[in-house]
């Protein structure tokens, strides 16, 4: 488990994440009215007060945050997180703190000190059972050079058409960018 929640802060989290989803998805989808827009997520991308773009991914930097309601030390913790590296998106800038979401759609503030730029990608978190292949090319035909369980933890060093090459404990290859949480669908960097 990634996180410890306290029974309250968990319906609390989850009501505050329905409501943001919710809101996030109108918000979204109002540009899409006509066609040849860009992806809803690309149309959403502002820049922040830091000067990064949001939403953007990260990674927490310690296997320690705290995930407070609101964007102070005055408020209240909701949960821990406990996993060093794992991805969130920043979907909110308020001066020294970010809102992020996990791969679950919950919502939070951290500090922005407890997050690094390094991207990392959970694989199909989504999915309780199975696997996906890790490629030694960026392509769906290359050799298969082992096979990722859910919540795999991985480094992602680069994305691009479709594919990232991802590295682990013991592991290094291509893998399909639609089966990662911590990078964007159409995403490109290197």
């Amino acid at each position: 488990m990634s996180r410890r929640p306290g029974a309250k802060a968990t319906r609390f989290a989850r009501r505050v994440a329905v409501l943001s989803a919710a809101l996030a998805l109108l918000l979204a989808l109002a540009p899409l009215a006509g066609p040849g827009t860009a992806p809803a997520h690309a149309q959403a991308t502002v820049t922040g007060p830091s000067g990064f773009p949001v939403p953007r991914f990260v990674s927490l930097k310690s296997n320690r945050i705290n995930v407070r309601v609101g964007p102070s030390q005055d408020h209240r913790i909701g949960w821990t997180f406990v996993r060093a590296g794992l991805p969130v998106e920043i979907v909110q800038e308020y001066g020294n703190w970010r809102r992020i979401r996990d791969w679950e759609g919950s919502e939070g503030w951290v500090l922005h000190s407890l997050l690094t730029g390094q991207r990392t990608a959970l694989v199909t978190p989504w999915e309780k059972e199975g696997t996906t292949p890790l490629r030694v090319e960026a392509r769906s035909d290359a050799r298969v050079t082992a096979e990722l369980g859910p919540n795999v933890l991985a480094r992602v060093e680069e994305c691009s058409e479709g594919w990232c090459h991802v590295s682990g404990k013991g592991f290094e290859g291509y893998i399909d960018q639609t089966r990662l949480f911590g990078v964007y669908p159409d995403e490109t960097f290197d």
